[in-house]
């Protein structure tokens, strides 16, 4: 895992508020999140060994967030930032929607920072949520390749061709089709959740679906689902289940964060 692990705070309101309002966030509670962070602590509900790749300020909110990844089994590398570490404020109204307020700019590693790069060489999967292109090209090492939509202008800079560009095709920052890449730089597949309807796997053999779980469970918040499926799938992808396969097994990771208002009190184990 390649890329930021933010501090949240969550709760819920009875609507985001409108301009001039004053929200009064409900049931808040604090956890180490974000793209990265999620996905991390995804993959970190398994047997595998787990490999973290970030970067941290210097606050209180940087020391939260380090403790709570220490205590994981995962062997952690830190690029120290010289400032304060990125929150996010997480909003859940009560259609379990999330909107999200973020605290500065997330903190990535580089590929600059003094940390063992080439450890990913040894790593079956590789997932990327960081921004610096030259640390794609050391993530590349790894045997597969994944990584968020978000990143594609990143990806493109590296010149680097990924195993698997995975986002959300309701997210215009993530929808994307293959013809968004050059030729050479071309992913295998590109997988894009729909959230109830499922997904859809895109390849140069064409578009293939994955369905939703049959039942997501309710009472939760949205916060968390996509990053949860996709740490889930890239966990999939090292262990050599096909990507469409991966996919459909991955999507009860992702609803099963829809039943806790906190991602991780509700990630499943993973397993193969």
């Amino acid at each position: 895992m390649v890329g930021h692990v933010e501090h949240i705070t969550l709760g819920r309101v009875p609507a985001v508020p409108r301009a001039g309002d004053i929200a009064h966030l409900q049931a808040p509670r604090s956890f180490p999140g974000g793209g990265g962070g999620i996905a991390f602590f995804q993959l970190t509900r398994s047997n595998a060994e787990i490999l973290l790749y970030t970067a941290l300020g210097n606050d209180e909110a940087a020391a939260q967030v380090r403790d709570r990844v220490a205590r994981t089994a995962a062997r952690v590398f830190v690029a120290q930032r010289e400032q304060p570490h990125t929150r996010d404020l997480v909003m859940i109204t009560p259609d379990g929607e999330r909107t999200i307020v973020v605290v500065g700019e997330p903190l990535h590693p580089a590929r600059a920072d003094p940390l063992p790069w080439e450890e990913l060489a040894s790593c079956d999967a590789a997932y990327f949520t960081a921004e610096d292109p030259a640390a794609i090209a050391a993530a590349r090492a790894a045997r597969v390749l994944v990584i968020t939509a978000r990143r594609r202008p990143a990806l493109l800079r590296s010149g680097v061709r990924a195993d698997v560009v995975v986002g959300s095709a309701v997210d215009p920052r993530e929808a994307c089709t293959l013809d968004d890449f050059p030729a050479q730089q071309r992913p295998s597949a590109i997988v894009l959740t729909e959230g109830a309807a499922g997904g859809a796997v895109l390849t140069e053999a064409g578009t293939r679906r994955f369905p939703a779980p049959a039942r997501s469970p309710e009472g939760g918040g949205a916060y968390g689902a996509g990053d949860s499926f996709a740490g889930a799938l890239t966990f999939f992808l090292a262990a050599g289940v096909p990507v469409l396969e991966a996919c459909t097994r991955a999507g009860a990771y992702g609803a099963a964060v829809l039943g806790a208002l906190e991602p991780l009190e509700a990630q499943l184990r993973l397993d193969v």
